[in-house]
């Protein structure tokens, strides 16, 4: 069991990856997302149920490893791939809004701004999620924002 936690937790691995493991695990996000919308199955809907999932098991395998590993150690990136995925909840499915999304929200994760190192603290594996959740949260409110703003000087 402990290894499917590690599994999840390092993204299929990408944690594994020895420099900016952070930016490895949102581009992955980015990936699967990517071929999610170029075949046809990226929907809102499924981009939520995602986030959900990802969110509790992510949880519970960070929970899990954190004697292994520590509380909140560089390898564990499921929660940059949630936190992309919930800067992409009802904004425009286009690859402008992938690559505004991914830098939005790598911009949001890195410089943890407005209480977002504050949920760090949070026990259990509760704190390595909450913080990147947050940090998609601003980044999505950020693009929406640039994409309200962008299609009103075209309409």
């Amino acid at each position: 069991m402990m290894q499917f936690h590690k599994l999840i937790a390092t993204a299929l691995g990408v944690g594994y990856l020895p420099v900016a493991p952070g930016t490895w695990g949102a581009l992955l996000a980015f990936v699967i997302t990517w071929l999610l919308h170029i075949y046809g199955y990226l929907s809102n809907p499924l981009l939520i149920i995602l986030v959900i999932v990802f969110t509790l098991l992510g949880t519970i395998a960070s929970h899990k490893l954190k004697d292994e590993w520590g509380k909140d150690p560089s390898i564990t990136v499921i929660d940059e791939v949630v936190g992309y995925w919930i800067t992409l909840v009802f904004v425009p499915f286009h690859l402008y809004t992938f690559i505004a999304a991914f830098i939005l929200f790598r911009i949001f994760d890195i410089s943890k701004p407005l209480f977002i190192r504050k949920l760090e603290e949070l026990p259990y594996g509760f704190g390595v999620m909450a913080d990147d959740l947050l940090a998609g949260i601003y980044a999505n409110i950020c693009l929406q924002i640039l994409v309200i703003s962008l299609l009103s000087k075209w309409i």
